[in-house]
């Protein structure tokens, strides 16, 4: 049996942040005068989506609320530890190493977005450690994004789930005793 986990506006908004930081990650590496539109546009998006999946995350539906996926650090702890141990529990939503790191990953491209953005401005054009600042964020989006694959591959073999495939289709295997809700 399999339970309704993410709706349909987390799902767009997951798919539609993973899309403007590829088309802003992609973009940002061509000669600067030919995507120059994509980069930006693409830098709008992430910031619109990280927006609108706050205010999700806030009101939204059960799985999407923030206070139901961020868990305290002893708690985050507390499942690495059973995680090296080769013993941690099937969350049916996100895990508590997994909601941090969808902080993680909203922050950098909020971050991204904005010093972006700061160098368009009169006020910040062409200072050099505004750019080095950006150009730090988008490599360590990198690393959060490779981790995050990482960490989803890792998780969906352990549970025999497949995550990428709930967060198309918003459903996931029903709970099973010991599973945390």
């Amino acid at each position: 049996m399999r339970i309704r986990v993410w709706d349909a506006l987390v799902r767009v908004l997951h798919w539609t942040l993973a899309a403007a930081v590829a088309t802003g990650l992609i973009s940002g590496h061509w000669p600067p005068s030919h995507f120059d539109d994509w980069h930006h546009t693409a830098g709008y998006v992430a910031a619109a989506a990280v927006v609108l999946r706050l205010v999700w995350g806030i009101r939204g539906s059960r799985y999407a609320r923030l206070s139901q996926f961020v868990r305290s650090p002893r708690q985050v702890l507390a499942y690495a530890r059973a995680l090296r141990a080769g013993d941690e529990p099937r969350y049916i939503g996100h895990n508590p190493l997994g909601g941090w790191m969808v902080l993680a990953l909203w922050a950098t491209a909020a971050a991204l977005a904005l010093t972006g953005w700061l160098y368009t401005t009169d006020w910040l054009w062409g200072y050099e450690w505004l750019s080095d600042l950006h150009a730090g964020l988008a490599w360590a989006i990198v690393a959060l994004v490779t981790a995050h694959l990482g960490g989803v591959a890792m998780t969906s073999w352990r549970h025999r789930e497949n995550l990428v495939g709930a967060m198309f289709s918003g459903a996931k295997r029903a709970p099973q005793p010991g599973d945390i809700d």
